[in-house]
């Protein structure tokens, strides 16, 4: 089925997939293909679990983190984000059943290899940071996990995101960083490499719920899109939005730059769904391949 006949872009309505082994076999925008239960979830990625009949979705957890669980066809299905660090082997949905019985829920994450990245970083205290400087990444780290850790009830939350600004990819998700040759942290976005002062742009409609000038990320603004579901978007020059403001798909929402640790302009671009940062690019239209 074609995505054009999708009855809606909204996720709880029109809830079916393609799958491909090499985008993680989840792309999230094309809900219009058949939905399947043999998806291969991986680190970085997206399992998505049919629920039995008798389970409460409220009382779903995974890591005791709230799910996001949609319904179609009178089935619930629960769309849950796998963080970097996850183990491959089985996993397991924490749930009540409608007559208050604990019931676990299996499912299978299967490995992901990514590949490494060195950069080189002019401003060593963004490498090595001096004690003059850890309070503040200290607090300022607090703040951004509170961020991505927001959950909001909300029954219709579109994923069908646009690309928040056009560019070449420059660093791609789930790298294994090292920085002047000493490892670190696995890149949990996707890099837009971008001029100086282009405008970004909302991906889905939203509530922007944090913005803040961080010691790492430079200027950065969050955005919430409803059951767990954030953006957050870094580096910027300027932000032009305000806690509380709600945004709509396409509305600016600052400019590209270069502040924080970084080696030239470009957006950071980061996707947390149930605290689990994963691939951006899932929620991005799949493109189509070049004639040959």
């Amino acid at each position: 089925m074609n995505k054009q006949h999708c009855l809606t872009r909204h996720l709880r309505p029109c809830f079916t997939f393609p799958f491909s082994l090499f985008t993680l076999l989840l792309l999230l925008p094309a809900w219009c293909a058949a939905l399947t239960s043999d998806i291969t979830p991986v680190p970085g990625g997206i399992a998505m679990v049919q629920l039995p009949d008798d389970v409460a979705p409220a009382t779903l957890r995974y890591r005791d983190r709230k799910v996001l669980v949609t319904q179609q066809d009178g089935k619930h299905f629960a769309i849950v984000g796998l963080s970097l660090g996850t183990k491959p082997g089985r996993h397991f949905l924490k749930a009540q059943t409608t007559q208050d019985e604990a019931i676990s829920i299996a499912f299978t994450v299967e490995d992901k290899s990514y590949e490494e990245q060195h950069i080189t970083i002019k401003d060593k205290r963004k490498v090595n940071p001096e004690q003059r400087d850890m309070e503040r990444i200290t607090r300022e780290t607090q703040q951004i996990k509170a961020a991505l850790r927001q959950w909001t009830e909300q029954q219709d939350v579109e994923i069908d995101f646009r690309k928040p600004v056009e560019g070449p990819t420059s660093s791609p998700f789930g790298l294994k960083r090292f920085f002047n040759e000493q490892p670190r942290n696995p890149h949990s976005g996707l890099d837009i490499a971008a001029a100086e002062g282009t405008p970004i742009r909302a991906p889905a409609p939203g509530t922007i719920i944090e913005t803040g000038d961080y010691f790492f990320n430079g200027n950065t603004v969050f955005i919430d899109h409803g059951q767990g579901l954030v953006t957050m978007y870094c580096h910027m020059s300027a932000i032009d939005v305000e806690p509380g403001t709600k945004v709509a798909a396409g509305d600016i929402i600052g400019k590209v730059g270069m502040t924080g640790r970084v080696t030239g302009p470009h957006l950071h671009w980061g996707v947390s769904l149930n605290d689990a940062r994963v691939d951006p690019v899932l929620f991005l239209p799949a493109e189509k391949p070049a004639a040959e």
